[in-house]
């Protein structure tokens, strides 16, 4: 009998490719941001500088997807605006704020934890049920980070526990804003929904700016300017393009897994940029956040589902 070997398509291998970049690039955002305080810049200016470079990739985009779409209600616009001050502003605003007292390894792990704060928010809220298999990955994933909490904490002791607190919140916030533009993505599409609430994340974070710092503190040393314009198109933008094309072509659940990288890239990236070190309690932390987002990720793909 003969046995035939089937190779992924170049379709799928290239949708892998993209999910795996995406998800390197914009953990690289926590190394970038770490850089960046080393200026003596605070979270506020930081990310000001990474909207304003950002800011005209997403509003072409807006005005691209402008053209010929339906004009929004005003409820529509209401949503939007709500949505990218909880998902992007507040959400990234938290993220910088806790990197100045974390490692760049907690963080990504802290925030590798949204879609256990997806469920629990389902669950809580909206009163949906979690089985068991859903129960042991929070359980898994919630004892890889004490374990790394733990251990960081004995070396940082309360900045620790404020700058986990504080990308704890941004997780949550990103949370509220998946489950809340669920049913906004299915009628506006992703791409749209995506480049109009970057547009009001970035006025709102441009308008913090300049409401808290003078206008000079814009004048940086040169390579401030080019880590932030980094972190605006390589590690906002891209990744943002690329993982929308990636899950177009291979599926979310199957992106989602491929994301997994993330949190072993950053730790990596921050042993060889930053000099952070990787420890045996890091490295089993990391493992056991990514086997409960593995095991969440089957979870919820067995679950069955109603046609239309």
């Amino acid at each position: 009998m003969d046995k035939t070997i089937t190779t992924p398509a170049p379709s799928y291998l290239g949708g892998l490719a993209l999910a795996i970049g995406g998800a390197m690039l914009f953990s690289a955002k926590a190394v970038i941001a770490k850089l960046l305080y080393r200026y003596h810049i605070d979270a506020v200016t930081l990310i000001a500088f990474r909207m304003l470079f950002s800011l005209p990739v997403f509003a072409a985009v807006a005005l691209w997807k402008m053209r010929g779409a339906a004009p929004l209600s005003a409820g529509d616009r209401w949503r939007i605006v709500g949505l990218g001050l909880v998902g992007y502003y507040l959400s990234s605003f938290l993220d910088f704020l806790g990197l100045r007292y974390i490692t760049v390894g907690l963080e990504r792990l802290i925030l590798f934890l949204t879609p256990t704060f997806v469920l629990l928010i389902s669950a809580t809220w909206l009163r949906q049920h979690i089985g068991r298999l859903q129960w042991l990955a929070l359980a898994v994933s919630y004892a890889g980070i004490v374990l790394v909490f733990v251990h960081d904490l004995q070396g940082g002791g309360p900045n620790v526990l404020l700058g986990s607190a504080l990308v704890l919140g941004s997780a949550a916030a990103y949370a509220a804003y998946l489950l809340l533009s669920g049913e906004m993505v299915k009628r506006l599409g992703a791409l749209r929904l995506v480049a109009y609430a970057m547009c009001v994340s970035s006025a709102a974070c441009l308008a913090q700016y300049f409401l808290l710092r003078p206008a000079a503190g814009l004048l940086q040393p040169l390579p401030v300017y080019g880590l932030s314009l980094a972190n605006g198109l390589l590690c906002t933008v891209a990744p943002v393009f690329m993982t929308m094309t990636a899950v177009q072509r291979i599926g979310a659940g199957a992106a989602l897994q491929a994301g997994m990288i993330g949190p072993v890239s950053t730790l990596f990236l921050g042993a060889v940029i930053l000099a952070e070190p990787v420890t045996s309690w890091q490295l089993a932390g990391t493992a056991l956040v990514l086997a409960g987002i593995y095991l969440l990720s089957n979870a919820h793909a067995a679950k069955p589902r109603n046609g239309n």
